[in-house]
């Protein structure tokens, strides 16, 4: 059952997908519709699971859940990949490659892959106190507090 973000408590699980680009309103527009049906209809082992979505900067895809009341079994995440899978196909979008990065420099969001943020870290084009979004956050207040962090603040730091 879907419920606002907000509402959700800080220990509520999280996942991140990250977009190869920013989407459009009528895209917007979709994913939440989609969203709302898939979540209002997630379950695990037939118990209802009380989750939220998110979708910072019109490119990230932010999924939360109250664990406290359900935790996600392996068919719940199973179904959740398969729903941001269709996404991926229907938008055109890339939502699941783990190797790329989201960085801000100069307040623009960029995505490029790990190799070449390694490449730009190595030539100092990129500096350690870069902003990149931690997509390995757990949880709400470490999404809170730590997805958006100086390169030296995450997994991020071993490049520089």
């Amino acid at each position: 059952m879907i419920v606002s973000f907000d509402k959700l408590p800080e220990e509520s699980r999280v996942w991140i997908y990250q977009s190869n680009r920013i989407f459009t309103a009528s895209e917007l527009d979709f994913i939440k519709a989609n969203a709302n049906d898939f979540l209002n209809q997630w379950t695990a082992h037939g118990a209802k699971l009380q989750a939220a979505i998110d979708i910072p900067y019109d490119r990230f895809l932010v999924i939360a859940l109250n664990e406290s009341l359900q935790s996600a079994s392996g068919c719940s995440i199973d179904s959740s990949v398969r729903f941001i899978q269709n996404l991926e196909k229907q938008l055109g979008v890339i939502l699941l490659d783990k190797m790329n990065v989201t960085y801000r420099n100069s307040n623009k969001i960029k995505y490029i892959s790990l190799k070449d943020f390694r490449k730009m870290a190595k030539k100092k084009v990129l500096n350690s106190d870069v902003v990149v979004f931690n997509n390995l956050v757990l949880d709400k207040k470490e999404y809170k507090t730590l997805w958006e962090v100086p390169a030296t603040s995450s997994w991020h730091a071993r490049y520089f």
